[in-house]
């Protein structure tokens, strides 16, 4: 009841300015060590993956806190783990705004945004003040004005920055919203991309003594022979795991929706169907040598099962967290 009434205020408001108001809220209000009042005790139910133990299997997506800037907030909602970023090595300001968007009738949002980010250092001075004991990753990409054939020089960049800092980094080469990123996901410039990132992981693993793992985030928007591909690829270079998946272009489920045409990525309840369809796909393809984070369309503890029935190990929420409020986290784990 009480969510309901600040989401109807909130939906009043445009939704960038809502949502930074709301994550300056949820981290002036969080108790650390303590749940969350919006929320409640969040029960364990400890999962290992990538060779770590997850208090329990639902995450917040990439993209929720880009900075760091809410992770005792969201650490007191009982998340089993946090991803941070997505973070670039340079602070940037993203695409002009408007680029978020609520399409409330389909429980989607379509989001521009472009990696509107405060730059590396940033995030992880923010991490170090945070209470949080939970596990994190961290989301890297590319500055949007790295050309894409110098891609690899900004995640290694980034990746060295977290490498120590996080407990696992996904390699993020699948938003819409800056110009041709998803053409990493292709041919030679994702097996290479990958190669390079993994050497380096190499190379600090040997230098730090830990071993972090590597996941890549992938696009709904990819057809069997591109799944093919992408699957032959993370068991050739011996990946860590892989997220499925990012927002998606199509816009056949909202195509009556006045917004349906807002350039960026779709998220929510349309995607649910085919983020688990390439979950399905994934798992079919990898046989279990690399673990699946499913994301997308997540609202209730069905829609989490149905991720994890398809092949995932653990999921992660965005869009239905905005939409459910602070208590889906517990509804989920609860109903798993």
């Amino acid at each position: 009841m009480i969510y309901s009434l600040f989401k109807s205020l909130a939906f009043l408001t445009p939704p960038e300015w809502a949502h930074e108001q709301t994550l300056a809220v949820l981290q002036r209000t969080a108790r650390p060590g303590k749940p969350h009042p919006f929320a409640g005790p969040v029960p364990e139910k400890p999962v290992n993956v990538m060779g770590m133990s997850f208090r329990n299997p639902v995450g917040l997506a990439a993209g929720m806190d880009k900075n760091g800037e809410c992770i005792d907030g969201f650490g007191s909602l009982g998340f089993g783990f946090l991803e941070l970023g997505t973070v670039t090595p340079r602070p940037q300001p993203g695409n002009p705004k408007p680029r978020l968007f609520r399409l409330p009738e389909h429980e989607a949002i379509i989001n521009r945004m472009g990696f509107n980010n405060h730059g590396v250092d940033t995030l992880l001075a923010n991490l170090d003040k945070a209470s949080y004991t939970g596990r994190i990753g961290i989301n890297i990409g590319k500055n949007f004005d790295t050309p894409i054939e110098a891609a690899a020089g900004d995640y290694v960049t980034c990746l060295r920055a977290v490498y120590t800092h996080a407990d696992y980094i996904t390699v993020n080469i699948s938003s819409p919203n800056t110009t041709n990123l998803r053409e990493l996901q292709k041919g030679d410039a994702f097996s290479g991309l990958l190669k390079a990132v993994l050497a380096e992981k190499r190379s600090l693993a040997e230098e730090t003594g830990k071993n972090t793992p590597i996941a890549v985030k992938i696009a709904p928007d990819v057809d069997e022979e591109q799944l093919d591909f992408i699957a032959d690829t993370l068991l050739r270079v011996k990946m860590d795991a892989v997220i499925a998946t990012n927002t998606t272009l199509d816009r056949a489920a909202v195509q009556a929706h006045p917004r349906a045409n807002e350039p960026g990525g779709l998220s929510g309840a349309p995607v649910r169907a085919r983020s688990t369809e390439v979950i399905r796909g994934l798992s079919r393809r990898l046989e279990g040598k690399v673990p699946i984070i499913g994301v997308g369309g997540i609202f209730t503890a069905a829609d989490a099962r149905e991720k994890l029935d398809a092949g995932a190990s653990l999921v992660q929420v965005y869009t239905g967290l905005i939409y459910k409020g602070p208590r889906l986290v517990r509804e989920i784990v609860e109903g798993l």
